[in-house]
């Protein structure tokens, strides 16, 4: 069971394991997968249950993980948009049964590609490190140890090893990343005190229990033609040299999941929502200066006219 508001990974990782996707619907508020709606899809061939922190607010993590204890279930948290974020006082990368974090270059931190995944399970991170490394059961420092160059290839495994060059560019910058999710959450709150009361913008939305190291800062157009009001603001920003995006369609819309049978209708939250999405400059740099001109040009619109 996969939410339906993420990048196509979250759900194409399923399907290289020869599974089947089954895509649940978010909650309104803060676009994290809806805990009801992934209660009512369970059935017995259900197997895991992958939950994204969108945008960098942690999803219901405590309600999942009774989910998966009840069921059976491995829940596994897709953090790439949370690294530094925190879920009801315990810091994320630490309550899920997985944790993944991404390290491309547009995260809080990066080593230019690659990742990492987090767990309290020894027997997991076991067999985690060996599928990373071709399904070989030692590690050549191991060997090294050993006096020996023999080695077990146990299952079928990935060359999924982070260079170490690219491990040392991490180490670095993980020292910045406390300062950088300070900044991008100065950042947020600055944007929501622009937006307060603009007609026709919905802010993002950060539960009181938990505090988000927003990767995004995702607005919602509100109102008629929002699909269509989107296009013009998105076309009319980037013309004003703003790097705006949209994050993102749902995955089962795709042509990929649509060829497999997935139709519109299967999460309409998500649906409806993706529809006035359009995520602003986020990242530790932007000034005062920056978010000022950003705002002014939202509430300007497409036709110049002030709606501040």
């Amino acid at each position: 069971i996969v939410t339906s508001m993420t990048f196509a990974a979250s759900a194409n990782c399923v399907r290289y394991v020869g599974a089947d996707v089954v895509f649940a619907d978010v909650r309104p508020d803060t676009l994290t997968i809806d805990v009801d709606h992934v209660a009512s899809l369970i059935t017995l061939r259900t197997k895991a249950i992958v939950a994204v922190d969108y945008a960098g607010v942690p999803c219901d993590l405590d309600e999942l993980m009774a989910l998966g204890t009840r069921h059976g279930l491995t829940v596994v948290e897709d953090a790439c948009h949370a690294p530094g974020a925190t879920y009801r006082e315990r810091r994320v990368g630490s309550i899920a049964h997985m944790s993944t974090f991404s390290f491309h270059p547009v995260k809080h931190m990066t080593t230019g590609e690659g990742g990492m995944i987090t767990t309290n399970d020894a027997a997991l991170a076991a067999r985690l490190v060996i599928l990373r490394n071709h399904g070989i059961a030692t590690e050549w420092r191991h060997r090294e140890e050993a006096g020996t160059w023999e080695y077990d290839m146990v299952e079928l495994g990935f060359n999924y090893r982070l260079p170490d060059i690219l491990c040392a560019l991490g180490t670095a910058q993980l020292s910045h990343l406390p300062e950088w999710v300070t900044k991008r959450r100065e950042i947020a709150a600055r944007y929501d005190e622009l937006f307060a009361g603009m007609d026709g913008i919905r802010r993002p939305t950060e539960p009181d229990d938990r505090t988000a190291s927003w990767h995004l800062y995702p607005i919602r157009l509100t109102g008629e033609r929002v699909a269509e009001r989107r296009a013009e603001m998105f076309t009319h920003l980037r013309a004003n040299s703003i790097g705006v995006n949209v994050h993102y369609r749902p995955v089962h819309l795709h042509p990929y999941y649509t060829d497999l049978g997935y139709k519109r209708g299967l999460c309409p939250v998500a649906e409806r929502e993706y529809d006035g999405l359009l995520s602003l400059p986020m990242w530790p740099g932007l000034t005062n200066d920056d978010q000022d001109r950003v705002v002014d040009l939202i509430a300007a619109g497409p036709s110049g006219e002030n709606s501040r």
